[in-house]
């Protein structure tokens, strides 16, 4: 009985962990055609802004030339 009473309350908790990370997500839906119009205006003007800015190069991995690698054999 402790093995499904722990079991029905840890299926409990993850349930409202979700449910709780679903409703504070910050996204709201909206019939207003004013407020669509906004956020397809900004979304234009991103847009516009990044393909006039000029592509910079990501940065490469530096690679560190010490590692875990077993000493050469020394001849005798």
């Amino acid at each position: 009985m402790k093995k499904v009473s722990l079991a029905v309350l840890i299926s409990l908790s993850a349930l409202t962990g979700v449910a709780y990370a679903q409703s504070d997500n910050g996204i709201t839906m909206s019939t207003d055609p004013a407020r669509a119009d906004d956020v397809l205006q900004r979304a234009q003007a991103l847009q516009q802004q990044q393909s006039a800015a000029p592509a910079q190069p990501a940065m490469p991995m530096h690679h560190k030339g010490h590692g875990h690698h077993k000493k050469p054999a020394q001849a005798q």
